[in-house]
C-alpha cells in the first residue's frame, strides 16, 4: 500500500491511525445528478471535501469556483476498473484519505425478464454490480490501511422486493445486497462500516433515463400496466433527493449506523410487504421444510 504525505484535508495513510480526519472526505460515484449530486452539495456546504466521480462532470463545474480545492471532479466510468483505480489515486493525492465511499452510480432497465436483451442485461449489471465491485476493490485497501471508513452501498426498495418490469434492475440490487451482507461482516473487525441505502421512489432523473426493453404483447397486462401506473403517480409519491441525502448523512454521523437504511415510507412499506410474504411462505410450508430433516 502506498504511503501518502499529510495534506490539509487529513492524516497520512500510514495504517496506524483510527482518528477521524477533519474535515471528512467523501468519494461519491454518480455524483452529477439526483442523490449523488445532493450528497456532494451537502458535504461541500458542511465544509467537507468531495471527490465527485461521473462519466461527465460538466454539470458540477459551477461548484468548483464556490468550493475550490475541496471539490475534485473526476471523469470516470465505474465499469472501467483502471479508471476507478486512477480516480482513487487522484483522490488520495488531493485529500490524503477517504472517509466515506458512496457507491451511488446506477443504471436502470425496465421491462419483462424475457423482454430484456442480453446487451441490456449486461449493461445494467456492468454498472450496478461490477461497477460497484470496481469501486470496492479500489477503495477498500485505503480504508483497511486507515482502519476506518464508511461504505454506502446504493441499493433501493428493489434490493428486497420486485414487481413486473423491474426484474433485471432488482436482480442487480439483490446481488449488491447479498455481497454487502458478507462485506459488512468481513470488514467490521477492521473498523470499516457498511450501510445499504434503500430509497423508494425518488424525484431524480433516474426514471426518465431508464433503458426500456422492447415490448411483447403478452406482458401488456402486467409490465405495461405497472409502467402506466408509475407514470400516473403524483409528485407527492416521490421523495426529495435532498431529504434522502440528509437521511444518508444522519447515518454516516451515527456511531452505530444500520446495515440497511430504508428511506421513504414507500421503501419501508414495500420491503415489509416482501418480508411478510416470505415469512408467510416459511410458516405455511413448515411441514414440508422440516420433513427433509427426518
Amino acid at each position: 500500500m502506498t504511503r501518502y504525505e499529510l495534506t490539509p484535508y487529513g492524516r497520512n495513510m500510514n495504517g496506524n491511525s483510527n482518528q477521524q480526519a477533519s474535515p471528512r472526505t467523501w468519494l461519491i460515484t454518480g455524483a452529477t445528478s439526483g442523490i449523488g449530486r445532493e450528497l456532494t452539495l451537502q458535504a461541500l456546504k458542511k465544509g467537507e471535501a468531495v471527490s465527485a466521480i461521473a462519466r461527465n462532470t460538466a454539470s458540477l463545474d459551477d461548484l468548483t469556483e464556490a468550493h475550490g480545492d475541496r471539490l475534485l471532479l473526476i471523469r470516470a466510468d465505474v465499469g472501467d476498473e483502471q479508471a476507478v483505480r486512477a480516480a482513487v489515486e487522484r483522490t488520495l493525492s488531493r485529500f490524503g484519505r477517504i472517509d466515506v465511499v458512496a457507491n451511488n452510480a446506477g443504471y436502470g432497465l425496465f421491462g419483462a425478464v424475457e423482454e430484456a436483451s442480453d446487451t441490456q442485461v449486461r449493461a445494467v449489471f456492468d454498472t450496478n454490480v461490477f461497477g460497484a465491485l470496481n469501486v470496492l476493490r479500489a477503495t477498500l485497501p485505503v480504508l483497511r490501511s486507515q482502519r476506518s471508513g464508511h461504505v454506502l452501498q446504493g441499493s433501493s426498495v428493489y434490493g428486497q422486493s420486485a414487481h413486473p418490469g423491474v426484474g433485471l434492475l432488482a436482480a442487480t440490487k439483490y446481488a449488491l445486497e447479498g455481497l454487502s451482507d458478507a462485506l459488512a461482516a468481513e470488514v467490521a473487525p477492521l473498523g470499516i462500516k457498511v450501510t445499504i441505502i434503500q430509497p423508494g421512489l425518488t424525484a431524480t432523473p433516474f426514471l426518465s433515463n431508464l433503458d426500456v426493453a422492447a415490448g411483447l404483447d403478452d406482458y401488456d397486462q402486467t409490465v405495461r400496466e405497472v409502467q402506466k401506473g408509475i407514470g400516473e403517480l403524483p409528485a407527492s409519491a416521490f421523495s426529495s433527493a435532498a431529504r434522502i441525502a440528509e437521511g444518508i448523512r444522519m447515518t454516516v454521523d451515527s456511531p452505530n449506523p444500520p446495515l440497511r437504511l430504508a428511506l421513504g415510507t414507500s421503501s419501508a412499506t414495500g420491503m415489509r410487504t416482501a418480508l411478510e410474504a416470505r415469512t408467510a411462505d416459511l410458516d405455511e410450508w413448515t411441514r414440508v421444510t422440516d420433513a427433509v430433516d427426518r
